[in-house]
């Protein structure tokens, strides 16, 4: 990490950093596909510098940050450090604090917002550049597990979503599954189609008690069940959900508390990631080498948006990427298998 107290041209490094993460925040927000790797390896450098736990991390690879030329290049943070660590590039107060859900006791991962704006804006534009407008669009929201705690990205997201709909249907329902069958029998007309967001355990109570015709509605499940019902895999739950709807297409949302960008899947779990989000696959068995583009691996992720934490991410998720970026999930890794990261996890 760069001395902040040091002097650079005149100027203090602490200073320049500065700078650079307001004109770094500035591309960020006009990223496309053509100017994300440049970009990408702007930010690796940014955070290489101010983000400590990362540096050491660089370190324990021996890694030097100028070495780092292409995004194959750049070493991917374990997912599991949110947990133990408070991940933050530069010196801010979070405005919001994002925390996973967890069984009691369990360790829970933890979030640092910069700026709520910013979150908005970004989660906004990932879901308009798939779906169009939220504005005038109905946005009901099935989501008790996360409604029933505090510090939900995805009950944060939704929020937004309704208020910027500006729809008088829309809203969040707990527990009162006729009402939300009543208000969604009222909006077939809809010149916007109508987005029905819930956890997948919800959503299988909604259709399981009050199956109805839905197929002018945008059905989208977040995943998990949330220890509510047996785990199902994702062609088996849009089957049942299908089917109680009446609907050809069920929709899938992939976000988690680590990430400020979501991707979503219009067609049977292929997923498009947002403009600021871009996935990649790593062996198995080796958590340092990457996978065949088309073939199973275990998900790195590298979200822009995350530019004031960490960009550069080793999830548990096993996946696939596509040669187009788009991806899929596959279920999650088993532990046991993760043998180099869990050593580098250790040592920091």
């Amino acid at each position: 990490m760069l001395p902040t107290s040091k002097m650079h041209n005149g100027h203090p490094i602490a200073y320049l950093l500065q700078m650079n993460r307001a004109e770094l925040a500035r591309l960020i927000q006009e990223v496309s596909p053509d100017t994300f790797e440049p970009l990408a390896l702007e930010v690796f450098r940014y955070q290489a510098a101010c983000n400590n736990i990362y540096a050491e991390y660089l370190k324990l690879l021996r890694v030097s940050p100028p070495s780092v030329r292409r995004l194959t290049d750049i070493p991917f943070l374990p997912i599991s450090l949110f947990k133990r660590y408070r991940l933050q590039s530069g010196t801010w107060e979070p405005a919001k604090v994002f925390t996973s859900s967890g069984t009691t006791g369990a360790t829970t991962s933890h979030h640092l917002l910069r700026s709520e704006a910013w979150y908005r804006e970004n989660a906004r534009r990932a879901f308009e550049e798939i779906y169009g407008p939220l504005r005038g669009r109905a946005v009901l929201a099935l989501l008790p597990a996360y409604l029933e705690r505090t510090g939900s990205s995805l009950v944060f997201m939704a929020d937004d979503f309704i208020q910027r709909s500006q729809h008088p249907a829309s809203g969040f329902f707990l527990h009162d599954l006729r009402e939300l069958s009543h208000r969604l029998a009222e909006l077939t007309d809809e010149t916007l189609p109508p987005l029905l967001i819930g956890v997948s355990f919800a959503l299988l109570d909604l259709a399981e008690q009050f199956p109805q015709s839905l197929a002018h509605t945008l059905v989208m499940e977040t995943g998990g069940m949330k220890g509510r019902r047996r785990e199902l895999t994702r062609p088996e739950l849009h089957q049942r959900l299908g089917r109680a709807f009446q609907s050809t297409t069920i929709h899938s949302e992939y976000g988690m508390t680590e990430l400020l960008s979501q991707a979503y899947a219009p067609e049977a779990g292929i997923f498009y990631p947002a403009p600021t989000l871009r996935a990649f696959a790593r062996q198995l068995t080796d958590p340092l080498s990457p996978a065949p583009v088309g073939k199973t691996g275990t998900l790195n992720l590298i979200d822009l948006a995350n530019l004031d934490t960490i960009s550069f991410i080793a999830t548990d998720d096993l996946g696939i990427v596509h040669p187009n970026g788009t991806f899929e999930v596959l279920g999650r890794m088993d532990h046991s298998d993760v043998r180099g990261c869990n050593l580098l996890v250790r040592d920091l």
